[in-house]
């Protein structure tokens, strides 16, 4: 069977708590999270800013970008680099994921 009829990116209201704790910090704690999945990748829940403690998160100087989602801009969390990412202009089709946060690691659901 083909699915080359399902889009490639899909997005899902999150009813679980999120939870992100590194080196026994907690940098996020919601239950407001959007998960995007996508083809080929682990579905990653994107945080409200606003439950999120940016002001332990340091900005890196690195930038990737996705054909489909557009720029991201990285963070890092002390000795940790570039820990979670943000797109702050997403493609406009995907505009629902606009400044949320998204971390690699640490996260419990």
């Amino acid at each position: 069977m083909d699915d080359t009829s399902e889009p490639r990116i899909t997005l899902h209201p999150h009813a679980h708590r999120v939870r992100v704790v590194i080196d026994g910090t907690q940098l996020a704690d919601t239950t407001r999270a959007i998960e995007l999945r996508e083809t080929g990748y682990p579905p990653r829940q994107y945080l409200p800013r606003d439950d999120v403690r940016m002001e332990l998160l340091t900005p890196s100087e690195t930038v990737t970008h996705c054909p489909f989602k557009g720029d991201a801009g990285y963070y890092s969390f002390g000795e940790h680099e570039d820990v979670a990412w943000s797109y702050e202009s997403p493609l406009a089709s995907i505009k629902e994921i606009e400044g949320r946060v998204v971390f690699y690691q640490g996260v419990d659901e």
